[in-house]
C-alpha cells in the first residue's frame, strides 16, 4: 500500500520502534525561544549534559519583546527581562546561534525558519510552541513539543513521538477574489470544529492550495493547531523550490540539485489511503470572521451573530452562549456593525511582508477612524527591513497607524502590546481565547484584508465596502 507524505517523513526519520512505546524520531531542526528553553537548560546543567548537535538548534527572541521602535532594546517587565536573558546567556553557554535584539535575523521564530532557509521539505521540525505547524508549508513534519521535550532534544537530537492518523483537506474550487488563506483555514475550522484534527497529520490538497502563495500555504499550516491536529503540511512543488531558492541555509549548487530531486519524491502516493478525508469547496466562500473564543466560532464576514439556541450540540450551545457573554454580542448583529477599538497586524500567522502589503494596498491614500488605534507588526527584522525599502511604512503611518519592530506582539499577552479589558479588536493572529490578547480582551480573527479595511471603517469590514 502507498505511504502518505506525512507517513513518508515519519518513517525515513525512525531511529528505534519498540512495541508498545512511542517511535524514536530523528529531529532535523531545532527552534527555539524565550519562553519554553530555560528549564530545559537547567535540566541539562543538572544532569552534566552537554547539546548533542548545537549546530541543528537555532534560537530566536520573539515573544517577550517590546515592539515600539523607540523603546525597541529597553525590556522593563521584570519576568520578561529575565527570560530573555535567560537564553541569551543559555545559548552562549552551550554553542547554539541565537538572533536576539538587535540582530538583522531576530523574529518570530516560525517566520525566520522558512525565511532563512532552515526549515525545508522533508524534515522533522519542532519548537516548544504550538504554532511549529507553520513550517510544514514547505512539505516539513513540525510539531510543537513541551519543556520536557525541548531537553530530550537538546540532550540527544531525538525525541518520543506517539503515532499519529493521516487526514486530507481537499480544497475545490478556487478562492474568490478578495479572499484570502486566512478566510480559507478559518472556513476549514468552523466545518471540522477545535478537536475535527484531533490526533491526526493534516495535508491540505487541491488546486487552490496548489495556487496559494508560500505565505498562504504559512497560514493555513499554522493554524492546524487551532483544528486540533498535531500538524499540517502542503507538498513541495515549484512554489516551494522557487521559495527556498537562494536564501541563506538553502543547498546550493549541485547539493540543490539533490535536494530538489529528493523534494519531488515527497508526496502522497496515489494509492496511499488516509485515515479521515475532508472535502470543502470555496468557489462561494467569502471574507470569514470569529465572533466567539475559539477560532471554530466563526462565519462569513455578510453573516450575523449566531443564536446559541440554533446549536444542536449541548456543549456547542453552552459555548456558545458563555461566548457572547465574554464577547459582549448579542444575537442576530450583523459582523459588519461591530465596532472595534484596536487592529492588530502582525503574528506567525499574517505577519509576512505579502500580508504587509495587503494591508498597505488597501490603506493606501486611506486615514484609520477617528479612535480606532492600529499596530502593524512585521513578523521579522527583515520583513521590517524589505516593508520600508518598498515605502510600505510610510504608507501605514500616513493612514494613521503605529509602524513597529518585529516580535510576537499583541499576538499574546506577554508583552507591553496588549488591549484593555472590554477592548475589541480585529486581529490577524491565530487565537481569540478569553485573555489572550490581554485581561478582559475581545478578539475577532480576521484576514489582512479584512484588517485594514476595519480600522479605516472603525468596524469590522472588508475592503469592497470602500
Amino acid at each position: 500500500m502507498g505511504q502518505t507524505l506525512a507517513e513518508k517523513i515519519w518513517q525515513s526519520h525512525v531511529v528505534d520502534q519498540v512495541t508498545g512505546l512511542p517511535d524514536l524520531i530523528y529531529i532535523d531542526l531545532h527552534l527555539m525561544h524565550e519562553m519554553t528553553s530555560p528549564q530545559a537548560f537547567d535540566g541539562l546543567r543538572a544532569a552534566g549534559r552537554r547539546v548533542r548537535r548545537p549546530d541543528l538548534t537555532v534560537a530566536t527572541q520573539d515573544h517577550n519583546v517590546p515592539t515600539g521602535l523607540a523603546d525597541r532594546l529597553t525590556v522593563t517587565d521584570p519576568v520578561s527581562r529575565a527570560q530573555l536573558r535567560a537564553l541569551r546567556d543559555n545559548t552562549a553557554e552551550f554553542g547554539i546561534e541565537m538572533y536576539g535584539l538587535g540582530h538583522d535575523d531576530q523574529g518570530i521564530v516560525h517566520v525566520i525558519g522558512p525565511q532563512l532557509g532552515l526549515s525545508q521539505p522533508g524534515m522533522t521540525i519542532v519548537c516548544g510552541d504550538s504554532h511549529s505547524s507553520t513550517h510544514g508549508a514547505l512539505g516539513a513534519l513540525a510539531f510543537g513539543i513541551g519543556t520536557s521535550e525541548v531537553e530530550h532534544v537538546l540532550a540527544t537530537q531525538t525525541l518520543r513521538l506517539p503515532a499519529f492518523r493521516t487526514m486530507a483537506v481537499n480544497v475545490t474550487g478556487s478562492l474568490p477574489a478578495g479572499v484570502t488563506a486566512k478566510d480559507l483555514i478559518l472556513a476549514v475550522i468552523a466545518q471540522i470544529g477545535t478537536g475535527g484534527g484531533q490526533g491526526h497529520v493534516i495535508e491540505y490538497r487541491g488546486e487552490a492550495v496548489r495556487a496559494l502563495s508560500m505565505a498562504g500555504r504559512m497560514t493555513i499550516c499554522n493554524m492546524s493547531i487551532e483544528a486540533g491536529a498535531r500538524a499540517g503540511l502542503v507538498a513541495p512543488d515549484e512554489t516551494t523550490f522557487a521559495y527556498l531558492r537562494d536564501r541563506p541555509f538553502a543547498p546550493r549548487g549541485d547539493a540543490w540539485e539533490e535536494a530538489t530531486a529528493h523534494w519531488w519524491s515527497l508526496r502522497t502516493d496515489d494509492d496511499a489511503s488516509f485515515d479521515r478525508e475532508v472535502d470543502i469547496d470555496v468557489t462561494a466562500l467569502r471574507p470569514y470572521i470569529t465572533w466567539g473564543t475559539n477560532p471554530a466560532q466563526g462565519g462569513q464576514l455578510d453573516g450575523a451573530v449566531p443564536d446559541p439556541a440554533s446549536f444542536r450540540d449541548p456543549g456547542e450551545r453552552a459555548a456558545a452562549e458563555s461566548a457572547l457573554v465574554y464577547m459582549g454580542l448579542t444575537p442576530g448583529t450583523p459582523f459588519r456593525s461591530i465596532p472595534i477599538d484596536v487592529v492588530f497586524v502582525g503574528s506567525c500567522t499574517n505577519g509576512r511582508i505579502e500580508d504587509l502589503r495587503a494591508v498597505a494596498d488597501v490603506l493606501r491614500g486611506r486615514p484609520i477612524k477617528a479612535g480606532v488605534r492600529m499596530l502593524i507588526v512585521p513578523g521579522s527584522t527583515a520583513v521590517r527591513h524589505q516593508a520600508e525599502a518598498e515605502g510600505l511604512d510610510k504608507v501605514f503611518t500616513a493612514a494613521g497607524a503605529e509602524w513597529r519592530a518585529a516580535g510576537c506582539s499583541m499576538c499574546i499577552g506577554v508583552n507591553p502590546d496588549r488591549l484593555g479589558p472590554m477592548q475589541r479588536s480585529a486581529s490577524t493572529s491565530n487565537r481569540n481565547f478569553e485573555g489572550r490578547q490581554g485581561a478582559g480582551a475581545r478578539t475577532h480573527l480576521v484576514s489582512p484584508p479584512v484588517a485594514a479595511a476595519s480600522a479605516i471603517l472603525g468596524r469590522l469590514g472588508s475592503p469592497e465596502e470602500l
